[in-house]
């Protein structure tokens, strides 16, 4: 092994004993590692331009090196002995070698090591079409929250499950369903081109690793529509923003005709932000659901998404709620502090008056 593989090496596996979500490595300074969210300077030599492009043709798949050099970025994963899984970005930046590894753990999480509400989830999880989005900003734990859905299917439900990602994330054991996991670039050219081939594979669930363009969600949808579950991630700050993405993928001309399928097809938009935990350190997620019911659908049809926050602050018996609403949950059972929760709060005056015990309603206050 060369000395740069076995510096690289040895970071990787500083990063995952530290419990790192990603490694930075930008050539002409020295590694970072992302911790809890904050990052942190390793205590090493200045990484050189030739080290990290030296170690990035190392593990590069042969069939990425062609964009490497065409495009000047990839994505791809790479697997470390004693470390893990690894999600590798390189790129360029004013023509030095940037790359940054998130760190996949080996363990498929469950709701209960994610801190996630196993109840709500479970009950999306039994869907047996339609179409269930996981938004947030990079780095909320979208993937991980999708992991441990297909975990909980994989153990409970008989399915053949097809997954699409760039790249593959958590490598799935078959227990109870059929896993057949494709990754963008190496089995299929594109996520549009996978999932239309998914369609002719029989399958009852299909995970699409990211929606980026109009294409793949058509296709998404043409998929939900046919009887089959799809589940994809989504960027966006809370569920409403990530409702108009949705319809930022189509024309004017179009719009009408997409807000009804998509009223139909949607089964949930789960978005979620990680926040400080206090005991124990690490983050906890607080998470936003819109579930797709009969009033959720009416207002997607009808295009007025203005009343989205009025369903998710009202919640009810379907198990929609707001961040404020389960951000309130967080702070009274002692699981964040009041003041991260008002940090990360869209609307923090209205959870102040939460936690004095002033609620709003569509009938006026509750005190």
């Amino acid at each position: 092994m060369s000395k740069v593989n076995q510096l690289f090496n040895d970071l990787l596996r500083l990063g995952a004993d530290n419990g790192a979500s990603d490694i930075h490595v930008k050539a002409g300074n020295p590694a970072l590692l992302r911790i809890e969210g904050r990052l942190e300077e390793v205590e090493m030599d200045k990484i050189s331009e030739n080290q990290a492009l030296d170690f990035l043709e190392s593990i590069l798949p042969e069939t990425f090196k062609t964009r490497w050099e065409e495009e000047g970025q990839v994505d791809f994963g790479h697997s470390l002995s004693g470390a893990g899984r690894f999600r590798v970005a390189a790129f360029r930046q004013r023509g030095t070698v940037t790359i940054v590894f998130r760190h996949v753990k080996n363990q498929i999480p469950t709701f209960e090591s994610l801190n996630l509400e196993a109840p709500i989830l479970t009950k999306l999880s039994k869907a047996r079409d339609g179409i269930i989005i996981v938004s947030g900003a990079t780095g909320c734990g979208k993937s991980s929250t999708l992991a441990a859905m297909l975990n909980w299917i994989n153990g409970h439900m008989g399915k053949h499950v097809i997954t699409l990602e760039d790249p593959m994330e958590y490598n799935f054991q078959d227990q109870r369903c059929v896993f057949n996991q494709r990754e963008i670039g190496i089995d299929a050219l594109s996520y549009s081109l996978g999932l239309k081939a998914a369609l002719r594979q029989d399958p009852d669930l299909i995970l699409v690793g990211e929606m980026r363009d109009k294409m793949t969600f058509e296709t998404a949808l043409a998929a939900a529509e046919t009887g089959h579950l799809v589940m994809t991630t989504l960027h966006s700050i809370n569920v409403h923003q990530a409702v108009i993405r949705l319809f930022e993928f189509f024309p004017p001309e179009q719009q009408q005709q997409m807000r009804r399928q998509v009223a139909s097809s949607i089964r949930a938009i789960v978005c979620q932000r990680l926040v400080p935990a206090i005991e124990g350190g690490g983050r906890v997620p607080a998470v936003e659901i819109l579930v797709g019911d009969t009033v959720s659908r009416t207002v997607i049809q009808d295009g007025n998404f203005e009343k989205l926050n009025s369903i998710l602050e009202g919640g009810g018996e379907s198990g929609s709620r707001s961040f404020n609403k389960d951000l309130y949950r967080l702070i009274k059972a002692g699981k964040i502090s009041k003041a991260d929760g008002l940090e990360h709060s869209s609307n923090p005056k209205a959870l102040e008056m939460n936690l004095k015990g002033i609620f709003q309603s569509e009938g006026g206050i509750i005190g």
